[in-house]
C-alpha cells in the first residue's frame, strides 16, 4: 500500500478540548499529521483516510515533553471553530459601543 503524510500547523487562541481527549490544553499552535493510504485498482488516485495525529505539550511535564495524540478530524475541526468563535466573539466585544 502507497501512504501519504501531510502536515500543517493549527493555532488556538484560547485553551480548547477534543472529545476524546481526557484534558484541556493550552491556547497556542499544533502541528497535526495525517496519514492516508492510497487505494489501489482505480483508474485514478483516491486516498482513504488512516490516522490524524496532532503534536502537544505532555500532561505530566508539557515544558520538557510532547505528546502524539489520535484525534478524530471531525473533532478536530469543530474545536477551530468553537476557537475561532470565541476569538470573534472577544474582538467583536470590544468594538461593541
Amino acid at each position: 500500500m502507497s501512504m501519504r503524510t501531510t502536515r500543517k500547523i493549527v493555532t488556538f487562541g484560547n485553551p480548547f478540548s477534543i472529545k476524546g481527549l481526557e484534558r484541556v490544553l493550552p491556547a497556542g499552535d499544533y502541528e497535526v499529521i495525517t496519514d492516508e493510504e492510497l487505494i489501489e485498482g482505480l483508474s485514478f488516485p483516491v486516498y482513504r483516510h488512516v490516522a490524524t495525529l496532532m503534536l502537544a505539550p505532555g500532561a505530566s511535564s508539557p515544558a520538557s515533553t510532547t505528546e502524539m495524540l489520535t484525534v478524530d478530524p471531525h473533532e478536530l475541526a469543530a474545536a477551530l471553530q468553537r476557537d475561532a468563535a470565541a476569538v470573534k466573539g472577544i474582538s467583536g466585544s470590544a468594538n461593541a459601543p
